[in-house]
């Protein structure tokens, strides 16, 4: 018993077929044409093409595997056209009738519909899945079967002065060869298992529009007599059908291949080539011999061609492109996809104010699935872990296989306070059932989950992947199974420490105080009294205490000049709060404190700078810092102007709410000092 259903025929009982009807045909063709011979060669010209049709009802009966609708049309379709040879020899050998039209016609013309939906039913059975490329190269070598035909058998055949019945079956008889010439076509240039069945009904379809064009063709001559050498090619071409019927892989024949074929060989290159110049070739021929006729049939052709060239062309981009971006085990994208599309999302998210996250997600002990159940339990494994994370993603998310047992998800639009979420999902939905690593095996398999987003964790696109690494190396050194999100900024870690021991130094280049340190501790308070969660916090108090660490550059000479700056001086501090943004983004994880450090200067009614932004556009870190930073320096002495009093800085704070600052950080800041909780600057050295 085959895994495919039992099979008509075992063997060799094909070749027994075609070897019988061979010798039946010799016989017809040796059977004399006076007498009692004439008899006996209508009886076997009827019984082989008969026979195929018992031969191909029977093997579809027995078949309980594939396509087996399909053959049932195509041995009904063979007993209508057994019906029609009968009724012809019969009519034109024993009766001496040659009428045309007749009612073998009738029958003749009627198997064709039959053949065609079988055909159909066999097309969609072996390529399950769009096959643009395989239909647009059908329809190449049709548009050009379709105008020869036009041009040497339906034309003339439609312009001859005759009888209406008679044109129009002589007019059916290559349209529906054309119909059938057309999912022909479709059926050999398509995906499927190329075996010993299909080259036979491949052979069987040649056969019978070979014979039926060279018909057409002795028809339009008059050189067409019964019993030529064209009873030879029909009957041929239905002993094809009959052994494809009786072969062994005919209950696999409407399987689709296992794998794709290289659909695009020199071969069919060589056909598509030749039939493309066909058309312009009959031009030329017309001009030649000065018979022009059917010129729009051919221009028509012409222009057929060149938009199916070139669609043919966009397809296979199409699928390059396809193949590229696509892993082959998991369907996802590659992690080449992923790294190309990262930046260009990052910049839609600068440009628009928003963010992108990116997810890394990790097998846990992956390779002892391998090394306990085999590679190809891996390989399943990997496999419905992609079909997992794809269905927990969002719609618009890319999900991709980023090497090994990683995967990666860019989901634009995520901010810091969705990524925890997410990032849950992703986890949860893949532990969320067993997974089968074999027809007897299930294994409970688990990710760790590592998350970072722009532009909390990374301003470019590299940050942020190394800020989801760090995340997913932490989940893993957690116990697995774990889902970390954007690894906190460390304000101790040692090159932090040096750009605080930086900004002290700037502070006292410029006062005896530790502006800094205070304008950190007021920064840290206001996010607190605004709601903050303890990261927000942490950013805005470490920006504040490096807000002024890009003067380290700025030449004392403008830094503590005692009069008023020109033109250039004045360039050269605009672009301190630059400078800091550079000396902070080498730090990993320190994006979001070089942002807030590059805004501290800007003005709530875009009067300030480097960027010049407005409103909401500046990070509320940036504002918060922007109030502090004001009041520090106003209570400071500075080298071109005495410290204010406190009431006057307070002064200065309220005159500029609503147009220099954001005036519920200077409401808060001024309710806090009222309190008496903003506490005064440190002494650094004295004199």
């Amino acid at each position: 018993m085959s895994a495919h259903g039992p099979r008509p025929f075992q063997g060799r009982a094909w070749l027994g077929y075609l070897a019988v009807g061979l010798v039946a045909i010799t016989a017809y063709y040796l059977i004399p044409r006076a007498g009692a011979g004439v008899a006996a060669r209508v009886v076997v010209y009827c019984l082989t093409s008969t026979s195929a049709a018992v031969v191909v009802l029977f093997a579809a009966v027995r078949n309980r595997a594939g396509a087996r609708v399909a053959w049932l049309l195509l041995g009904l379709s063979q007993v209508v056209y057994s019906l029609a040879d009968c009724t012809f020899y019969v009519h034109h050998y024993l009766l001496d009738s040659t009428a045309f039209p007749s009612l073998a016609d009738v029958f003749y013309l009627g198997h064709y519909p039959l053949v065609v939906v079988a055909l159909v039913l066999l097309i969609r059975r072996r390529s399950p899945g769009r096959d643009l490329p395989s239909l647009l190269d059908a329809s190449v070598l049709a548009v050009v079967a379709a105008m020869l035909s036009w041009l040497y058998l339906i034309g003339p055949r439609a312009r001859m002065d005759q009888p209406l019945p008679v044109a129009v079956a002589s007019v059916a008889y290559p349209v529906m060869d054309l119909a059938m010439l057309v999912v022909a076509l479709r059926l050999v240039l398509g995906t499927g298992r190329r075996s010993g069945s299909f080259a036979l009904l491949s052979a069987n379809l040649l056969a019978i529009l070979t014979a039926d064009t060279l018909y057409v063709l002795q028809q339009l001559n008059g050189s067409y007599q019964a019993g030529n050498f064209l009873d030879a090619i029909w009957l041929g071409g239905n002993l094809a059908l009959g052994a494809a019927a009786l072969h062994p892989t005919m209950a696999r024949l409407a399987e689709p291949s296992p794998t794709r074929e290289n659909v695009l060989g020199w071969g069919r290159i060589a056909a598509l080539c030749g039939a493309a110049l066909i058309a312009p070739a009959m031009l030329v021929l017309q001009h030649a011999t000065g018979q022009f006729r059917d010129i729009p049939a051919i221009a028509a052709a012409c222009a057929m061609l060149f938009v199916l060239v070139i669609a043919r062309l966009a397809a296979m981009v199409g699928d390059q492109r396809r193949l590229a971006i696509t892993d082959a085990l998991t369907g996802l994208h590659t992690r080449r996809f992923f790294v190309a599309q990262l930046p260009i999302e990052v910049e839609r998210a600068r440009r628009g104010g928003g963010s992108v996250a990116v997810f890394i997600a990790d097998v846990d002990r992956f390779k002892s699935i391998n090394d306990n159940h085999g590679h190809p339990a891996g390989d399943r494994v990997l496999v419905e872990v992609a079909d997992r994370l794809r269905r927990a993603a969002r719609a618009g998310d890319v999900v991709a296989r980023y090497g090994g047992e990683e995967f990666a998800l860019l989901a634009p639009g995520v901010g810091p306070a969705d990524l925890a979420s997410l990032a849950r999902r992703l986890r949860e939905s893949v532990a969320g059932g067993p997974i089968a690593a074999s027809d007897t095996t299930a294994l409970g398999v688990t990710v760790s989950v590592g998350a970072a987003c722009y532009p909390e964790h990374g301003g470019d696109p590299a940050a942020v992947i190394a800020a989801a690494d760090r995340s997913l190396y932490a989940a893993k050194l957690s116990g697995r199974d774990r889902a970390v999100v954007g690894v906190a900024v460390d304000a101790e870690q040692p090159v932090v420490e040096h750009l605080c021991r930086i900004a002290d130094q700037v502070d006292l280049r410029l006062s005896s105080r530790h502006d800094s340190r205070a304008v950190g501790r007021w920064a840290r308070l206001l996010a607190a009294e605004l709601g903050h969660d303890e990261r927000g916090i942490r950013v805005a108090g470490l920006a504040a205490r490096l807000r002024d660490v890009g003067k380290v550059v700025i030449p004392d000479a403008v830094l503590l000049k005692p009069s008023a700056l020109d033109a250039d001086e004045w360039r050269l501090i605009r672009q301190h709060p630059d400078h800091g943004f550079r000396l902070a983004d080498t730090v990993p994880g320190l994006f979001p404190v070089a942002q807030t450090i590059r805004q501290h200067h800007e003005r709530y009614d875009g009067s300030g700078y480097p960027q010049g932004l407005t409103g909401t556009a500046i990070r509320w870190e940036a504002r918060v810092v922007a109030v502090c930073d004001v009041g520090a320096a106003l209570l400071a002495d500075r080298p071109h102007r005495p410290a204010f009093s406190p009431d006057e800085a307070l002064t200065v704070l309220r005159d500029g709410r609503g147009t220099l600052f954001d005036p519920a950080v200077v409401d808060l800041f001024l309710d806090l000092h009222a309190e008496g909780r903003i506490d005064t600057p440190d002494l650094g050295r004295v004199g």
